[in-house]
């Protein structure tokens, strides 16, 4: 078993006891990376200097007694649309394939101020637009579980990395469900929090009314002590929201007594497969030994989530990315006519088709004649969707379904058909319409492949969301699998 494997206070106990150093940990990430990463494709940038000089630094200060952080040691990987300061951050475009940023996001900070040690930067679908990570400029990251399938996106580097033990955890950014369904689909844990509740503040924005920051992380209690380090309200983002963090750890009881779940009848319906909805039922048999109680519960809205997300997303990419243009960073066209045709060549040459399908239905939709149509529709789409949860959290504590509809689709299944690809994010879509916070936590297999369990809490309950998968998790033992692909052991 390789030290990433590791509970995190196990590790801190070994390093403490001078059995394990920081560099041990970083060596080891790094060796795991060279043994996996030919099969996995989960890393656009390694930054093994980086990760030396900061393992000896903290190796120097162990060595001198001086306190440690919350994360200390921990090997990370970060989704590469999280501005670095000095380390390559390209969005996963030709775009921004030069873009060397000259400050830190500020979870990156927080993560230097716990400890954690930066390996990389994790593959990506473009700008964060995809959900199978096919869409990157570079290379399209491989399932560990099966290397011929999708690792589900956007964040699917993030996801590959930590289920192939590549680090010990990573950050990654959810719009639509970019951190929940490439949980599921890679059979790790994956946490959006609350909108709001972690900063944006560089992160490379798509949708900034939907995107937030996130870990992806082996289990739940990894999870928590990770975003206890990047929670918090900052100045720098304006949507950042002035709320106190709690001691997340408070929720590692594994007590649920008395705790009150509906299950969303609309994600269990029409286009989700047997084994998924089989599997997710199954968990309401463990919440019912552990003292839980559990009813059906309907978000009548849901059918309409798709629609108006990729309105609104859309509408808010286009706005975003128009900076993008070849003047002021990135890569700039060669031998322009004139300003537009500059514009123009950048851009057609700097964007994929998944972004540019995206660009122009937000214009579209923004467009004078169609405003009210469509954007504007789609907003009131939104405030119902938030009033379902609303009334499902007057009675429930949390509200519960699958995390996707399916496992993990093969590479090239869905590329050309991108309605199929939109509707793979079903069930995660109606979190960020309504800015709420939710976990996907392995819940067995079907056909070999992960399945995800999702956990959906009111707007900065985290703890309740967070007990509730820890109970569930360390009631079972789908969290301990590993897949076979990278040298794992299904047991």
């Amino acid at each position: 078993m390789s030290v990433l494997d590791l509970r995190l206070r196990e590790l801190h106990d070994r390093l403490a006891g001078g059995e394990l150093t920081v560099t041990d940990l970083v060596e080891a990430s790094l060796a795991r990376i060279r043994e996996t990463e030919p099969v996995v494709q989960a890393f656009i940038t390694i930054d093994e200097e980086g990760a030396r000089a900061q393992a000896a630094e903290l190796d120097h200060q162990l060595k001198n007694g001086g306190e440690r952080g919350l994360l200390f040691g921990l090997p990370a990987g970060i989704k590469d649309n999280i501005v670095t300061d000095g380390l390559l951050t390209t969005c996963a475009s030709r775009f921004l394939s030069n873009y060397i940023p000259i400050y830190n996001a500020t979870v990156m900070d927080r993560l230097r101020a716990a400890q954690s040690v930066t390996i990389g930067k994790l593959n990506m679908d473009e700008f964060a637009m995809g959900g199978s990570n096919e869409n990157s400029a570079f290379k399209a990251t491989r399932n560990p579980w099966d290397p011929e399938r999708v690792p589900g996106g956007s964040s699917g580097g993030s996801a590959a990395a930590v289920a192939s033990r590549q680090v010990y955890f990573a950050l990654g950014s959810d719009t639509g469900g970019s951190i929940r369904q490439p949980a599921a689909y890679c059979g790790v844990v994956g946490l959006k929090p609350t909108y709001g509740r972690v900063s944006r503040y560089g992160l490379v924005a798509f949708a900034s009314s939907l995107d937030q920051i996130g870990p992806i992380t082996k289990n739940v209690e990894d999870a928590v002590y990770v975003l206890q380090a990047i929670a918090g309200h900052d100045p720098m983002d304006s949507t950042s929201a002035d709320v106190e963090v709690p001691d997340y750890t408070a929720a590692l009881t594994g007590d649920v007594r008395g705790l009150k779940i509906g299950v969303a009848k609309e994600y269990l319906g029409e286009g989700i497969a047997p084994q998924v909805k089989e599997a997710v039922l199954a968990t309401l048999k463990v919440f019912e030994s552990l003292g839980a109680t559990w009813e059906e519960v309907s978000l009548p809205h849901t059918e309409y989530a798709v629609a108006a997300y990729y309105l609104l997303a859309s509408s808010e990419a286009s706005s975003n990315l128009a900076r993008f243009d070849g003047v002021r960073y990135g890569v700039r066209a060669e031998n322009p006519a004139n300003l537009i045709d500059l514009y123009r060549k950048s851009r057609s040459q700097g964007f994929g088709a998944e972004v540019k399908r995206r660009i122009m239905l937000g214009t579209y939709a923004l467009s004078s004649g169609y405003y009210d149509a469509y954007y504007l529709k789609a907003q009131k789409v939104r405030t119902l969707i938030k009033q379902d949860f609303d009334q499902a959290f007057e009675k429930f504590d949390i509200v519960i379904g699958p995390t996707a509809p399916t496992t993990a689709f093969k590479i090239g299944e869905q590329i050309d058909d991108p309605l199929t690809m939109y509707l793979n994010d079903i069930c995660t879509i109606p979190v960020n319409l309504a800015g709420l916070p939710a976990i996907s936590v392995p819940c067995g297999l079907a056909d070999g492949l992960p399945v995800g369990l999702q956990i959906i809490g009111r707007a900065f309950d985290e703890t309740t969301v967070l007990r509730a998968a820890y109970a569930y998790e360390q009631a079972t033992e789908h969290h301990k699998l590993r897949p076979v692909a990278v040298g794992g052991a299904q047991s």
